[in-house]
């Protein structure tokens, strides 16, 4: 019984290491300074307020509600308590450092009881891992923090010039879970298998726990000037952002790429936001029916340079008169976690269903035209990084092997 006891912990051990030297995560090279909107795909690690959450990140609160679509009209949203393991889309800027895609605008105080590995495993759920705090912060002896010490966090993200398959999009990181299957992952966020393998240089559709994915997600994409604050505001289909100093809120969608801006419900002392020679606001719409169509005249916004919301008239003559504005639906603050199982993967999409299939190997074929680490022709220029191409899967050893090391590791204990 203790033989077996010891083995059983040889192994978690050894599949928990295997696991994590083995995880994979997009790599998107960059040459310039430039930077863009991306988003983290996180679960809460804890019940935590909506400002502490935010202040893990070092962003605006009201923004990580907006981003998920949460109604931010309930009194004293920021102070909401989110419930443990609730995912939520962190809205982040992603840099060029040192060559790649990264946020590096994240710093994290330590507590008495954290270790470089909870930090990564458990505060940012995965979305770091232990040795690249270490390394960002050059730290030769891991065992040892101070509490109160001040780190960097380097996030994954990537921009890829804001675009997919030549259409607007935002990038969200995401941290593949023990249940997800790729196609799952597609059917989720409304994308193709195919997509994501040139995304993300895949030779394969094989994933694992703990791999980073890059996921295209569709946007309204703004065109304000590049001295605006706002510069390359874009904001996912189905979801809202705010901007111009809490003054405006945009959204993006249902069932149209255009984004659409008009004043927040959290306005409060902002600049006007009225279009010259003309009395409508910001968000306005005036439609007239013509026997020649129907005159369209709007008020948009442009930016937000030194402190002022920029504003353009436009007006047009259309076929026919738009109908309202359409709005995605908004959420009330969650107070629960709902399991999601619509795209869990029983049966795998490999499988008839009919039974257990074979595995399917991480390693990609020799006879695919995708060569591991190198993007496919017409798709993004990202990479997949490996810790270690070369380690093996623990469900891929040889029972042989792994009895023999079993036996070997009981010997040395006893």
């Amino acid at each position: 019984m203790r033989h077996r006891k010891l083995c059983y912990i040889f192994f978690s051990v050894l599949s928990n290491v295997l696991l994590l030297a083995s995880s994979k995560s997009t790599i998107e090279p960059c040459s310039n300074s430039d930077s863009c909107n991306a988003l983290l795909g996180y679960k809460v690690y804890t019940e935590l307020k909506v400002s502490e959450v935010a202040s893990l990140f070092q962003v605006d609160p009201i923004a990580i509600l907006t981003a998920n679509a949460i109604d931010i009209s309930y009194p004293d949203v920021e102070n909401h308590i989110l419930p443990s393991q609730l995912f939520l889309k962190i809205p982040i800027l992603c840099s060029c450092v040192d060559g790649i895609r990264k946020s590096v605008s994240t710093h994290y105080k330590t507590r008495p009881s954290d270790t470089l590995a909870s930090i990564a495993d458990e505060v940012y759920s995965g979305l770091v891992s232990a040795d690249q705090i270490r390394e960002a912060n050059s730290i030769s002896d891991p065992s040892v923090l101070d509490v109160g010490q001040t780190l960097v966090v380097p996030l994954p993200c990537t921009c890829f010039n804001g675009t997919d398959n030549s259409l607007p999009a935002i990038y969200l990181s995401y941290v593949v879970t023990p249940e997800d299957t790729l196609a799952g992952i597609a059917a989720r966020y409304t994308t193709t298998l195919t997509d994501l393998m040139n995304v993300n240089a895949m030779g394969s559709s094989a994933i694992k726990p703990a791999d980073i994915l890059a996921i295209p997600l569709p946007a309204c994409a703004s065109n304000f000037p590049s001295y605006a604050a706002d510069y390359g505001l874009i904001v996912p289909n189905g979801s809202y952002a705010i901007t111009a100093s809490h003054c405006l809120q945009c959204s993006c969608g249902p069932g149209s790429l255009n984004l659409y801006c008009e004043p927040a419900s959290l306005a409060v002392l902002c600049s006007s936001m009225q279009c010259k020679n003309s009395n409508l606001m910001v968000g306005n719409i005036t439609a007239q029916q013509t026997s020649a169509g129907c005159n369209v005249s709007s008020c948009n916004y442009g930016g937000f340079v030194n402190g002022s919301i920029i504003t353009t008239l436009s007006t047009s003559l259309r076929p026919r008169c738009p109908g309202p504005q359409q709005f995605p639906p908004l959420i009330a603050p969650p107070t629960s976690v709902i399991r999601d199982t619509t795209f869990a993967p029983a049966p795998s999409p490999q499988s008839d269903g009919s039974g257990t299939g074979t595995p399917q190997s991480t390693v990609p074929s020799t006879t695919s035209s995708l060569l591991p680490g190198l993007a496919p022709i017409g798709g993004p220029s990202g990479s997949s990084s490996a810790a270690s191409s070369l380690v093996m899967p623990l469900t891929n050893f040889p029972s042989a092997v792994l009895l023999i090391l079993c036996i070997k590791f009981a010997m040395v204990i006893l």
